[in-house]
């Protein structure tokens, strides 16, 4: 068997896909717990509701969208190349 080795995110991001970035479903719940009150003020998202979020390699999450289509578009709009994780 061999070893686990953890890798950080400059590593990781460095294996050499730094255009590539996934889209996952979350929850607005997630999302809503995570960010300011203030950003999310005048903004009317069930709690329940899924939201596509995009990430870079790294994890690090780039945006958050209403729709898998927006969340894909945005991304490709950004030079980036999106993969669905499911």
């Amino acid at each position: 068997m061999m070893p686990t080795t953890l890798m950080s995110g400059e590593e990781f991001r460095g294996l050499g896909a730094p255009d590539l970035v996934y889209v996952r479903e979350i929850r607005a719940a997630d999302v809503m717990d995570q960010v300011a009150a203030t950003a999310t003020r005048g903004l009317s998202i069930d709690p329940e509701a899924i939201l596509y979020a995009v990430h870079g390699a790294d994890g690090e999450r780039l945006a958050v969208m209403m729709d898998r289509e927006s969340a894909f578009a945005t991304a490709l709009a950004h030079a980036l190349e999106p993969v669905s994780v499911h």
